[in-house]
């Protein structure tokens, strides 16, 4: 088609109008605007192409469409089924009912953050999530920032520029996305020393840096996101606490994952807790909001008030501190704990906490609902997320045949919501230690929506447990 007779697009002004009638009225002229033009453009791209023309008043309509596209969510939300409790790719765990109203209200509106009530004046930032530390760690002080990362990177700072910070081989660690402890070191401006080896490093292998004074700060790292097993050995936190201190260091443990509830009271290994830790000698311990503590992301400190004071000081610590909503919500969570209600008000607690017949029942109706296509199994969940590597907690779910499992899990993740669960031995399998059990009818409709056949409507799961008892925790 030659440029003469090519056809061409409605002009922005056409569209424009035909657009505004759509749209908010809040919306802005320049706004409209720019998005008419984006769609002329595309509008002529596509006619140079050899598509059919349309009309101003449809390029309008598309127009509305995008600009209504902006403010729209943009994360798909998920069920996690895969049995992974703490899932990094998912966004770790869902906050508590707590938090989020928390974050909300601190969002929403205004608050005394940093304003003394009584005075007018200017005054401490909003304390109340250090406050619940202190109480729930028994530590002089406590610090919140904006991830462990960052709370690491500062504690390790107190070893100065320049200043030596020494660490066992074994605990030369990534802790995700790339992010390692030699790295970390280095950025804070200090210098590391290496002592022991891999799998095996003594008390008196940190007695040298010590006593030469060429280090001024002993960091250990808890293992969290992996294991040593065979001929391991590791310092004993108290003794190795007790060396530093005769030679004037101050001792930094990062737990990581961090836990405030005893985690073999679920059958788990014991995970070390910031208590502990403290009582054995560490100056400051630091530890994630968003793993075993179930609240958002957050790095916290807790340990010597005089050391929390410099930290606070220090220039890099106004970079790392996070904002008003994450402080709310970290407070809300870490009130749960103080309140006695974490067990049962905490999603990560309340998966952990989940009793297998009560997964298995759920499961059960389940596969009723869905069909011949779907067998309850007995599956193993992990908590993940870095924390309590190897262990397992017994759990149960569905697992769907009849098709590729690729595609079936492909189809799975493609819905609305989309169900995220994992393949083992052909099958898909569908965990419910990490679904709320609110969330059973929605999973129902979901899964009967990929496997390709007619739903059985909003409420089958609830018709067919009627009058059947609970089917969850």
């Amino acid at each position: 088609m030659s440029t003469e007779t090519r056809p061409h697009p409605p002009s922005v002004e056409q569209v424009l109008a035909a657009a505004r009638g759509l749209v908010a009225d809040r919306t802005s002229h320049a706004a409209i605007l720019d998005v008419a033009r984006a769609v002329v453009d595309a509008e002529r791209e596509r006619l140079t192409a050899g598509g059919e023309p349309r009309t101003a008043e449809a390029l309008g309509e598309e127009a509305a469409v995008r600009l209504a596209a902006l403010t729209a969510p943009r994360l798909a939300t998920a069920i996690n089924a895969t049995g992974v409790i703490v899932h990094t790719n998912l966004g770790r765990a869902p906050w508590p009912a707590a938090a989020i109203e928390a974050a909300v209200a601190a969002a929403g509106g205004y608050l005394l953050l940093e304003l003394d009530r009584d005075s007018g004046r200017r005054g401490a930032r909003f304390r109340q999530a250090e406050d619940h530390l202190v109480v729930l760690t028994g530590a002089e002080d406590a610090l919140v920032t904006n991830n462990n990362a960052a709370a690491l990177a500062l504690a390790v700072g107190l070893a100065g520029r320049g200043g030596g910070v020494v660490v066992g081989r074994g605990e030369l660690v990534e802790i995700g996305g790339g992010v390692r402890i030699p790295e970390i070191v280095r950025r804070a401006g200090a210098k590391l020393i290496e002592v022991g080896t891999t799998n095996r490093t003594r008390a008196a292998d940190f007695e040298p840096p010590l006593a030469e004074g060429r280090a001024r700060l002993v960091l250990r790292v808890d293992p969290s996101n992996f294991r040593q097993e065979g001929f391991t050995e590791a310092p004993d936190p108290s003794t190795l606490a007790d060396l530093a201190h005769r030679h004037g260091a101050i001792v930094v443990d990062d737990l990581g994952s961090g836990a405030l509830l005893p985690t073999e009271r679920y059958g788990l290994a014991h995970e070390p807790t910031p208590t502990e830790r403290l009582a054995a000698g560490a100056d400051l311990v630091t530890f994630s909001g968003d793993k075993l503590v179930g609240g958002p992301q957050a790095g916290l400190i807790v340990g010597r008030a005089d050391l929390i004071a410099r930290i606070r000081r220090d220039p890099l610590a106004r970079a790392m501190r996070p904002d008003k909503v994450t402080l709310a919500a970290v407070a809300a969570t870490l009130a749960l704990y103080r309140a006695g209600r974490a067990e049962t008000e905490i999603p990560v607690w309340r998966m952990i906490a989940a009793r297998p017949e009560d997964l298995r029942a759920r499961a059960s109706v389940l596969a009723r609902v869905v069909g011949d296509r779907a067998e309850v199994v007995a599956t193993a969940a992990t908590v993940g997320g870095g924390s309590l590597p190897g262990e397992t907690l017994p759990s149960f779910g569905i697992a769907l045949g009849g098709r590729s499992a690729d595609r079936m899990l492909a189809a799975l993740r493609r819905g609305n919501p989309s169900v995220v669960g994992r393949i083992d031995g052909g099958r898909v399998i569908l965990d419910l230690r990490t679904v709320d059990p609110g969330l059973d009818d929605v999973l129902a409709e979901a899964i009967v929506a990929a496997l390709g056949e007619r739903t059985a409507g909003g409420g089958a799961l609830r018709e067919r447990t009627a009058g059947g008892g609970a089917v969850g925790p």
